[in-house]
């Protein structure tokens, strides 16, 4: 099996390269789904000259089998559920919200972990990238999506270094534009796909941000300079 992507970082290098197009817009937005997302986001960001922020969306994970999703949920208290998994595995109302409990709070965590006191980008009329690693089943980026709705952004783009083709297809009707730049076949895992494939820790996440913010505050004050 070939690997295509040494990490997360060089990912998200291929993808600044394929949203050249929205390079400089001052209504551009990029948000990255954490943790995963973050070191893809931060590249595609700086190389678009665009403000970066997190989007928080938290897999709900079937107990016992927390690799299998049976939905998610998001910033907003939005709530995606996948009815095969629960349907097919007979999951009662109640185990899905303790899962959704939990993870909630979590999603809270990190919401302060990782923004601190600082303010979330609004959203509404800008055209918002929402960047991951990856797509496997989807059932994140789609809470994510809901999520965002609700803000009303101009347009919505996803945007992935790699990802199955069939999720990259159905997600196509979903938002304005859907990039994946591998779509490999068999795909199996997004982490196959990666040379070093480990775990982002929230202090990863908060230096990424803060060098984000920083970039553009240079960015900003060259440009009003110039």
């Amino acid at each position: 099996m070939t690997i295509r992507f040494h990490n997360r970082s060089e990912g998200g290098r291929l993808l600044a390269h394929l949203l050249q197009e929205y390079a400089g817009r001052p209504d551009l937005i990029v948000l990255a789904l954490p943790r995963g997302g973050v070191p893809v986001a931060y590249e595609v960001a700086r190389a678009l000259s665009a403000p970066l922020d997190i989007f928080l969306v938290r897999k709900l994970g079937v107990p016992g089998h927390e690799e299998l999703a049976m939905g998610a949920i998001a910033s907003g208290g939005v709530r995606v559920l996948n009815p095969d998994v629960i349907y097919g595995l007979n999951i009662p109302q109640n185990v899905i919200d303790r899962v959704a409990e939990w993870e909630l709070r979590e999603l809270e965590r990190r919401e302060r972990a990782y923004r601190g006191n600082k303010d979330k980008l609004e959203v509404r009329d800008k055209t918002v990238i929402l960047v991951d690693d990856g797509l496997a089943t989807g059932s994140t980026m789609r809470a994510a999506i809901a999520a965002l709705r609700q803000q009303h952004p101009a347009q919505i783009i996803i945007t992935v270094p790699v990802a199955s083709v069939s999720i990259c297809n159905e997600l196509r009707s979903e938002v304005d534009r859907v990039i994946c730049a591998l779509t490999p076949e068999p795909f199996h895992a997004v982490g196959l796909w990666y040379e070093d494939f480990s775990q982002i820790t929230d202090e990863e996440v908060r230096e990424l941000l803060n060098r984000a913010a920083e970039e553009q505050r240079l960015k900003e004050r060259e440009a009003g300079q110039g």
